[in-house]
């Protein structure tokens, strides 16, 4: 019993040295960046504000809605937000800050049990925490379910590595609540891990019992288990011109040289590695390392990940590219981890070259912080921004807009997380109005086949096909460059310069040109 204490003392001290340093990691990240968060980011906080002091899921007060992506994240948040309430004021960006740390900390605390399962080092484990809170598109895009998505796919490799199919099935119920779309990973991980291959019958309960609770609520009582965005998203694949989400990447890289390649730089590793290791599985050259069978299932998932977000033909917005680059990346840095152990007890095996891949990730992980540090702090927009105003002349416009319009309604200029946090009034859009998702979904069905209309129609088997649009007393215009006058904001975005918005009566509606868009 001594030797057995003595042997697990310094794997928990170290446990507990790398899970709290990735926590106060965390809260340092978060003052920096909460200052810039993203409009999507805004529409997560809306959602946990309203379910938090009204009991009400949708974006704005008195307007149910489902067009929240992550149910977890805002399920999560909403919680933090009544817990964290002081005086009757709910602050959600200080909730936000909770789960920032919390999340961070499971991510790190999962990746110590990589390390003891594989027997890896401890500066892997911090190397792979790094990869994911260094990432320029995961701090471009805190407030969305950016740092839940690594902390869950961790928690699925571990479970899978361990050959534990109930917890594998909590996790994969946990994954999908983060993101539906997250399921790509689950089957393909499930299927890769023989532990879990074979008990899968205890697996799929056991996400069953913890995720179908939310869907069927949501299917039922909100309208679709597919939350909205999926058809808002899909009729916006015009919004990018040319640029699609195979080829996004390359579009940001000529915004953001620098930034792009330290954000996808691990992921290439990854891939790189990735299929390394399967032509070693063909070679039938496997024996030779430990069973990883497991991190093959995270890798092929992220690779299946992206072929699946290309065939659905959704917009290349930054935050989806989170799940398939940090997946790639913990690949990378846990499969060249199993390496080195690995050459340094088999001289058959070269250990430099698992080496010199590890190098090669830290150093683009110092250049991602490196992108990080550079910019003014904290920061006043993140690395990677589309946004026309910035997080603090959306919160000014937001105040003074609610301060007006009371409670009339107003047209969202197209932009509506941040207005709609700080506006606390009707502010309409097809994020917060179901009438507008009806018109939307009958357009699908008019173009999907017979396959995509009869699961568009599936799910939507519950909503309300009556409802009609809310009616609008004002709208919302935003234009390029300098602005004046009574109900005009001069708002400024890193991303295209001067631009104002221009609060109008409805009666005076102008048509909106695809420059204002």
């Amino acid at each position: 019993m001594e030797r057995r204490e003595r042997t697990t003392d310094p794997a928990r001290r170290a446990t507990a040295l790398v899970v709290a340093g990735a926590a106060l990691l965390a809260a340092g990240v978060f003052v920096v960046v909460k200052d810039s968060l993203i409009d999507d980011a805004y529409i997560t906080l809306s959602y946990a504000k309203n379910l938090a002091v009204h009991g009400e899921w949708g974006l704005v007060p008195g307007m149910r809605a489902n067009s929240a992506t992550s149910p977890l994240n805002v399920l999560l948040l909403g919680a933090l937000t009544l817990m964290t309430r002081v005086s009757g004021s709910a602050h959600p960006v200080v909730a936000l800050g909770v789960l920032t740390v919390v999340a961070t900390a499971v991510l790190a605390w999962g990746w110590t049990r990589l390390t003891r399962a594989y027997r890896l080092p401890w500066p892997v484990a911090v190397l792979g925490v790094l990869v994911v809170l260094s990432n320029p598109f995961v701090l471009s895009a805190i407030g969305l379910e950016v740092l839940l998505i690594p902390a869950v796919l961790v928690l699925l490799t571990v479970f899978a590595v361990e050959g534990r199919p109930v917890a594998f099935g909590v996790a994969a119920a946990l994954a999908v609540l983060t993101r539906l779309d997250l399921v790509v990973f689950v089957l393909v991980m499930a299927l890769c891990a023989g532990p879990i291959r074979r008990r899968i019958g205890r697996a799929v309960l056991a996400g069953v019992v913890v995720a179908a609770p939310w869907y069927v609520f949501s299917w039922v009582v909100l309208g679709s288990a597919v939350p909205d965005t999926l058809v808002i998203k899909q009729d916006q694949d015009g919004l990018f011109g040319r640029w699609t989400y195979a080829t996004g990447p390359v579009m940001y890289y000529l915004g953001q040289k620098f930034a792009v390649v330290m954000a996808f730089a691990p992921a290439l590793v990854g891939l790189v590695a990735w299929f390394g290791l399967v032509g070693l599985r063909l070679a039938r050259r496997w024996t030779r390392f430990p069973d990883l069978s497991a991190l093959v299932g995270l890798g092929g998932g992220a690779i299946a990940y992206y072929l699946v977000y290309t065939a659905l033909g959704v917009g290349p917005y930054h935050w989806y590219y989170v799940a398939p680059a940090t997946a790639l990346g913990t690949f990378a840095v846990a499969a060249l981890g199993v390496w080195l152990v690995k050459a340094g007890q088999d001289a058959r095996l070269v250990e430099r070259t698992p080496l010199a891949a590890l190098g090669a990730v830290a150093v683009f992980v110092a250049g991602a912080v490196a992108v990080a540090v550079t910019r003014d702090m904290p920061w006043r927009s993140p690395v990677i921004f589309g946004n026309w105003a910035s997080a603090s002349d959306y919160a000014h416009v937001g105040r003074e807009l609610g301060e007006r319009v009371g409670e009339d309604t107003v047209l969202s200029p197209g932009e509506i997380g941040t207005l709609a946090y700080y506006c606390e009034c009707r502010i309409i859009d097809v994020f917060s109005d179901r009438g507008r998702v009806a018109e939307l979904v009958e357009d699908r069905l008019a173009e999907a086949g017979p396959v995509s209309s009869a699961l568009l129609r599936l799910n939507y088997l519950f909503f309300d096909e009556d409802i009609e649009r809310a009616p609008i007393d004002h709208r919302l215009r935003y234009e390029r460059g300098p602005g004046s006058g009574e109900n005009t904001w001069q708002v400024f975005s890193d991303a295209l310069g001067v631009g104002h918005f221009t609060l109008l009566p409805e009666e005076e509606r102008e048509p909106v040109t695809t420059a204002q868009r």
